[in-house]
């Protein structure tokens, strides 16, 4: 049960909704769970959160797109997410800007392929570095 807690206030976490997941995780570390699969349900329900954030941006890009066509702004951040910010899908694991970061991604129709792979090893090293620095100051 614990587990599923784990999975869902990951999950939750990386949507545009405020919450946190890292809490859980070191909670759970503490009781002593297995660490590669606290890892492993972490990254998985967090880049399954930021998949929801894709799935919205992509199914409003129609409405967004034609919407704001010709607003000058529009085009450039555009321009500028389709030039270099496929890349800034590493950082989606960072508060405040990174679940727009997957909305945006959503809205540039990003191939979901690469927004996958790159999100999951942004959110991967993430968690891996918490973990590694939890059990350093849990067993300090």
């Amino acid at each position: 049960m614990a587990l599923i807690g784990l999975f869902f206030s990951a999950l939750i976490a990386s949507t545009l909704l405020p919450m946190g997941s890292e809490v859980v995780l070191i909670a759970l570390l503490d009781q002593g769970h297995n660490v590669l699969l606290l890892w492993f349900i972490a990254t998985v329900g967090n880049t399954l959160g930021s998949c929801i954030n894709y799935a919205i941006g992509y199914w409003a890009s129609e409405y967004v797109t034609n919407k704001y066509r010709n607003v000058r702004s529009w085009q450039q951040g555009q321009r500028l997410y389709n030039r270099y910010g496929i890349w800034s899908l590493l950082l989606a694991w960072l508060p405040i800007i990174g679940d727009p970061i997957t909305l945006i991604a959503g809205l540039a129709q990003t191939r979901f392929k690469v927004f996958v792979l790159l999100v999951t090893l942004g959110k991967g090293a993430r968690y891996a570095v918490l973990i590694a620095l939890a059990q350093w100051a849990l067993n300090s």
